[in-house]
Parts: C-alpha cells; sequence; structure tokens
C-alpha cells in the first residue's frame, strides 16, 4: 500500500519536475523526444501569417547549441527568412525574425545540439490562419 501510494505521488510530481527547468513556460506548446523537452511561446501570439514573429523557446536539460526551422510538409519548403537566434541564459533561447509567409500547416524543427555532440531533432506543428 505505501509502496503503491509512493509511486502515485511520484508519478503525480514528474510532469512538475519537468517544468522545474523550465520556469515560465508551463502550459505552453511543447515537443518532448528521448528525455529532451522544448517548449515555446510566441510574440505576438497568435501567430500572423506574413507578418514578423518571436518565439521564446526553452530547452531541458539545457543544450549545447539551438538552430529552428519552419517548414510547411505539405508543400515540401520553408520560410523565406532565416532566424536570429541569441542564447540569453543557459537553456534558454530568443528566435527573432521568423514570418510563416502563408497560411496552412507548418511544422517548427528544433535541432537541440546535446552535450556529448549528438543532435536530436524535434518537431511541432502549428497552424497559420
Amino acid at each position: 500500500m505505501i509502496r503503491c501510494l509512493l509511486a502515485v505521488a511520484l508519478v503525480a510530481l514528474l510532469p512538475g519536475a519537468a517544468w522545474a527547468c523550465l520556469p515560465g513556460f508551463e502550459g505552453t506548446k511543447q515537443s518532448r523526444s528521448n528525455g529532451i523537452t522544448v517548449a515555446y511561446k510566441s510574440q505576438p501570439a497568435p501567430i500572423p501569417v506574413g507578418q514578423p514573429f518571436v518565439l521564446e523557446i526553452a530547452v531541458c536539460p539545457a543544450p549545447r547549441a539551438l538552430e529552428l526551422d519552419a517548414h510547411m510538409p505539405a508543400h515540401r519548403h520553408g520560410m523565406n527568412y532565416r532566424p536570429s537566434i541569441t542564447n540569453p541564459s543557459p537553456g534558454l533561447y530568443r528566435a527573432e525574425g521568423l514570418v510563416l509567409h502563408m497560411p496552412g500547416e507548418w511544422e517548427f524543427v528544433f535541432e537541440v545540439g546535446l552535450p556529448s555532440g549528438a543532435r536530436q531533432r524535434l518537431t511541432s506543428p502549428h497552424l497559420a490562419q
């Protein structure tokens, strides 16, 4: 009985534990894979079509590097612009100069450079309207 209660308590804490390293990103859009979580929010929100926007991004655990792109899988093309990415503190990034130039289904592609030198790709769908 005690083991069961401890297991339930541990499982209940897991989502909060993920947010512990992503302060300020509770309830934001996210992508998870192989122990890496990428959470992000846009300015402005919602993301306007054909207008520049900013993504604030948190990666946990903090990576060595982060690259970002967006593409339309159905059209097999990406953005016409390259974002500028800054890293104000470990695990936190700011991508500026993004433009989704047409409405439709897009994917944000986060290329995470791990401390080991390996790279992990995470994607997150976005519908631009």
